[in-house]
């Protein structure tokens, strides 16, 4: 029978889940103590893999441990204390919970009523967020996404919606100019992927210049709106950054939304790491001027610490996703049709969709907003731990950012691939090496995990020293 192979009686089921608690708890209890990077070995995964033909069942168990084990052996352990890299945090316990029961009970949030306590919760937590950025509760409005590029793809197609209301019915070739949107040249570069992906084109993309803290230029922002009207072209939107993925940037707001404002364009603010400070009463004002934003990209699983991926998009305008996303369909349930309710797949780019906002809700509730804004003040701390040290031990800091991300070069010339590769090969900690104003190569290290401390620091650069020497 089907349900032999699928669902397993309630004893193999009791054995399945004491076995799953006990290899997370594992997990969690050693993986500080060994190495953060695999051993770089297609042949080895690849041969690990040879005995899973599928032609027989495996003991559930055992099927477990493999994945278990394996994932333990071959991975670039992101919860890792010495991993400092790209925003992938330690997850959340209540976040591994959550996703253990949204896995369980798989809600669907397409339509309201199949899954109303979800979706309102959701929305729930749209308000909450909305409310942190400094917009109105009566009026904000948004949605749970895969990731920040889900949600800066959202922002660009609401843009557009907004800039030409016959966008959506009639398609860029109805539009009476070839339409542009600015960002910096630190920004990210899924906008660079969403104007492909949604027929802009990569041309349609202006990359402004940027100051000595990698800030976007506001003058140079106006000047290249200025050129572009000139030259019959239509500017649309302006994207500021709310930290940067290179260097911890941000870009200054509040007269970025000032000549968004006086020449009619969306702005949008790229948050998605570095939103979080919104949840710290000191580091709030680095994000003055965010409430001026028409919409916000702001990733849950980067700063917030809740497992991969729980991107979010934020607007202060209340139909513009309905204007952007509304498709009307035979087939979708219609019973909540009558409730002032909204149904997310007439209100986002996904249909079927997991319940992302749990893993979220539940670390909220958790850690209340005070338990996440004393996380976010540790890793901030520890930020400035790790300048200072970098700094004594004679390595030349490249950027300058309240954030807890620092680029670093070594004066002497020792090269930054060169020593990026000794420490990821020795497995004490990851780094990366970034390019800064698209022209100088630097090594990058992030505090990501909350449980970092300053001897994770002191190791990370005695392991540095020892590399470059």
């Amino acid at each position: 029978m089907s349900e032999d192979r699928l669902r397993f009686d309630p004893a193999i089921r009791a054995a399945l889940w004491r076995d799953l608690a006990a290899e997370i708890e594992a997990y969690f209890t050693r993986v500080d103590s060994g190495r953060v990077t695999p051993a770089m070995d297609p042949a080895a995964v690849r041969a690990l893999l040879t005995g899973c033909t599928f032609d027989k069942p495996v003991a559930p168990s055992e099927a477990l441990r493999f994945l278990a084990r394996g994932l333990a052996t071959h991975q670039t352990h992101t919860p890792h204390r010495r991993y400092f890299g790209l925003f992938n945090p330690a997850p959340t316990t209540m976040g591994v919970a959550a996703d253990a029961l949204v896995a369980a009970f798989n809600p669907q949030l397409a339509a309201w009523s199949h899954s109303p306590l979800a979706i309102e919760i959701e929305r729930h937590l749209i308000r909450a967020l909305g409310g942190r950025f400094g917009y109105p509760p009566e009026t904000v409005d948004g949605t749970f996404a895969s990731g920040g590029a889900e949600a800066n793809h959202t922002a660009l197609l609401c843009a557009l919606t907004h800039a030409f209301p016959a966008f959506p019915a009639k398609g860029l070739r109805a539009l009476p100019a070839q339409p542009v949107f600015y960002l910096s040249s630190e920004s990210h570069h899924s906008f660079l992927k969403a104007a492909k992906l949604c027929g802009l084109g990569a041309e349609a993309v202006r990359s402004v210049e940027t100051d000595a803290r990698l800030r976007m230029v506001p003058s140079a922002l106006a000047s290249a709106i200025a050129r572009d009207r000139e030259s019959g072209l239509a500017p649309f939107l302006v994207v500021g950054a709310a930290g940067t993925t290179n260097a911890g940037a941000i870009d200054p707001l509040a007269e970025l939304a000032k000549i968004a404002a006086a020449e009619g364009l969306w702005f949008h603010t790229d948050a998605a790491w570095g939103g979080a400070a919104a949840l710290v009463e000191e580091l709030r004002p680095l994000l003055n001027g965010i409430e001026h934003s028409q919409s916000i990209t702001f990733d849950a699983h980067k700063w917030l610490s809740v497992p991969m991926g729980a991107g979010i998009y934020l607007t202060r305008d209340p139909e513009i996703l309905r204007r952007t996303f509304r498709t009307e369909t035979a087939y979708m349930p219609r019973e909540a049709r009558e409730l002032d309710v909204v149904d997310p797949h007439l209100h986002s780019m996904q249909w079927s969709r997991r319940f992302t906002g749990a893993k979220l809700f539940l670390s909220l509730l958790a850690a209340g907003w005070d338990g996440y804004a004393e996380a976010i003040r540790h890793q901030t701390r520890m930020g400035v731990v790790l300048r200072e040290r970098l700094a004594s031990d004679g390595w030349r800091i490249e950027n300058d950012s309240p954030l807890p991300v620092v680029c670093f070069s070594d004066p002497g010339g020792a090269g930054p691939h060169a020593i990026a590769m000794k420490i990821v090969a020795s497995g004490q900690a990851w780094i990366s090496t970034t390019l800064l104003n698209q022209s100088r190569t630097v090594l990058r290290a992030c505090i990501t995990n909350f449980l970092t401390a300053e001897e994770d620091v002191a190791a990370l650069v005695d392991a540095l020293g020892d590399a470059r020497r």
